[in-house]
């Protein structure tokens, strides 16, 4: 019998970030074990009142992609907290926009009630700047000094850059917001970016004056008073993390945000929460830990450029 025979072309090679334990190069990928989970994070649901022109999240007026969550929620996650043995100290909201959510007050009471310090980042403008709002914040405050701070959204220390991203007239706003905060002796912080070429030096200054001139009690060289987060190109070159490079780098793989944080999270459509791996990937399926925090201890495999740029080698995180 005779066989033909065929060329096969060849198999086409792996690129980065495709194999959850294996690089591009065939080394082994690093993995972060949850090494006691100080912060659980609650996306409050995407919808924003403004559109930033880099909003990793896509939040703006019109994306639910990620609905609201309920009180009754994220007290379900609070007893799993306490069942899970979890050392957790901090609850922290992110969106969209917090105060978007017509329970956020409410919410925000379940976990200060529990003990819990409680971070929310804001653009502070009109959402928290309502009065049913501010009575709540101030309420709070009051039942809970110094338990709650509000991480603001000041992307630049110039009205002219913050509004280039965030929209005209958006500085004056959130500064607005700002003002009333330390008015009511409630603690803020600042989430910056680094997107403006400025020396982290040059950033801090300019911070620095902002606070100076506003009277604003927050640490511009503090770096969880004044966060500087390098930006997330998903398209950018980044090189992929092995378990070598912890040795090379001298990190530890409790250094990464998802050693000791998770986000919860609700999906349109989805009659239940999700726990996910990371703040920063609440899209991205592989990331998806599962329905409870007991699935959620899994380790987490480094396979995104945001885990390499963002958290291993720019040593960011949200958390404090």
């Amino acid at each position: 019998m005779n066989y033909q025979k065929f060329d096969l072309p060849d198999p086409q090679p792996m690129g980065k970030f495709e194999h959850p334990d294996i690089t591009a190069k065939g080394e082994t990928r690093a993995s972060v074990a949850l090494n006691g989970a100080t912060t659980l994070w609650f996306n409050t649901g995407t919808l924003c009142n403004i559109e930033c022109e880099n909003c990793y999240i896509f939040s703006s007026p019109t994306n639910d992609r990620l609905v609201y969550i309920t009180r009754a929620e994220v007290e379900d996650y609070l007893d799993q907290i306490e069942q899970r043995g979890w050392p957790t100290k901090e609850i922290a909201f992110t969106g969209g926009e917090p105060f978007m959510n017509p329970e956020m007050v409410d919410i925000t009471a379940a976990c200060l009630e529990r003990g819990y310090e409680v971070l929310i980042l804001t653009n502070a403008m009109r959402p928290m700047m309502r009065k049913r709002v501010q009575t709540g914040i101030l309420d709070l405050h009051k039942a809970h000094p110094g338990k709650l701070t509000m991480r603001i959204s000041v992307d630049h220390h110039s009205a002219e850059c913050h509004d280039k991203e965030r929209g005209k007239g958006s500085f004056d706003l959130t500064l607005a917001g700002m003002e009333w905060l330390r008015d009511a002796g409630i603690p803020m912080h600042v989430a910056g970016r680094t997107i403006w070429g400025d020396t982290d030096t040059e950033s801090r200054a300019g911070y620095a004056a902002l606070y100076e001139k506003h009277g604003f009690d927050i640490d511009p060289n503090h770096p969880a008073q004044t966060m500087l987060f390098p930006e997330m190109d998903e398209t950018a070159e980044v090189p992929e993390i092995t378990t070598a490079c912890w040795g090379i780098l001298n990190k530890s793989p409790n250094d990464v945000m998802c050693a000791s944080s998770r986000m919860v999270v609700k999906y349109k459509g989805d009659g239940h929460l999700t726990v996910l791996a990371c703040t920063l990937l609440p899209y991205d399926p592989e990331f998806n830990l599962g329905k409870t925090l007991e699935e959620a201890e899994k380790p987490v495999k480094l396979n995104h450029p945001h885990c390499s740029k963002f958290c291993v080698l720019g040593g960011a995180s949200c958390s404090a």
